[in-house]
């Protein structure tokens, strides 16, 4: 019983409603979709600014809770409440980034919001397709075929894209892709570990999850991969994120082999905080991309 309980928690899909859309934010947008390169239908937003442009960025979500346009608090449990406890609106950040010039691709993973579910999450490590399959649309997108590319990628989103970066030959291939947002990058570990759930319990889901769901996530971090990113890097952590081991986060930041900066955030008590405040904090964000996409 604890065993599913945990597994469902931390790997099943169908948690992440899309709750808004651009329209609320006085945004141009298409709805698109794509395929990855193992058959996932993936559902997205195309933003783009008023005028022209050669500039893209790339947001990519957090796991499982959370969808294109953030995390709402409906519908969920106490656990998953205690994230955060209103509305994470990552509209936010696409509106400041359209008024900058750059045009916005936002899109479900697999198995989040309305994208294809077919299986479990992995915590970002079969989600690197997806992250592949993204930057091919816009590399082969009529209007943005020329385009230099920002990856603004949160928490599983950055595990996405670490694991690509690691896992997938095509990403040498993207000379388009200038920098990297990665946001608080957490391998699955130290998570569930933070959660402050019995040893008992964390082990009676990791072993559920590979026995009947054959996802096992005990071996698959993707720190083995960051010294293969290859975009300059700006990771943002809050010191005071109760979900994390900081030491991990310091890690990550050490094996970037490329240029990079690290942002600590002095932040409420929460994992969540630090995703609230990338919607209303512009200027460092704003500030990496323009350095790089230009």
């Amino acid at each position: 019983m604890f065993g599913k309980m945990i597994s469902d928690m931390m790997i099943k899909p169908g948690k992440s409603p899309v709750f808004e859309t651009p329209e609320k934010y006085g945004l141009n947008y298409k709805d698109v979709i794509f395929k990855t390169e193992d058959n996932f239908t993936l559902s997205g937003w195309l933003v783009k600014p008023k005028e022209a442009t050669d500039k893209v960025i790339i947001q990519s979500h957090f796991g499982v809770q959370c969808s294109r346009c953030g995390f709402t608090v409906k519908g969920k449990g106490m656990m998953e409440k205690s994230l955060w406890n209103k509305d994470i609106q990552f509209l936010r950040q696409v509106k400041y980034l359209i008024d900058e010039g750059y045009a916005v691709l936002l899109y479900d993973m697999r198995n989040h919001g309305k994208s294809e579910h077919k299986g479990w999450i992995t915590w970002g490590k079969e989600e690197r397709k997806d992250t592949v399959a993204a930057i091919k649309y816009i590399t082969n997108h009529p209007d943005y075929n020329n385009a230099n590319i920002g990856l603004l990628s949160i928490c599983m989103g950055q595990a996405a894209s670490t694991f690509a970066f690691g896992l997938e030959p095509e990403m040498k291939q993207f000379k388009n892709i200038k920098a990297m947002i990665s946001v608080q990058p957490l391998t699955y570990d130290y998570f569930v570990t933070n959660m402050g759930l019995p040893m008992f319990m964390v082990n009676s889901g990791s072993k559920y999850s590979k026995k009947k769901r054959n996802i096992d996530l005990t071996g698959d971090s993707f720190l083995p991969y960051v010294k293969d990113i290859l975009a300059p890097t700006l990771v943002i952590q809050n010191k005071n994120d109760n979900m994390t081991d900081i030491n991990m986060v310091k890690q990550y930041y050490n094996d970037l082999m490329v240029e990079k900066e690290i942002m600590w955030l002095d932040l409420e008590k929460k994992r969540a905080a630090a995703y609230e405040w990338l919607g209303t904090n512009p200027k460092p964000i704003v500030r990496w991309f323009n350095k790089y996409l230009k």
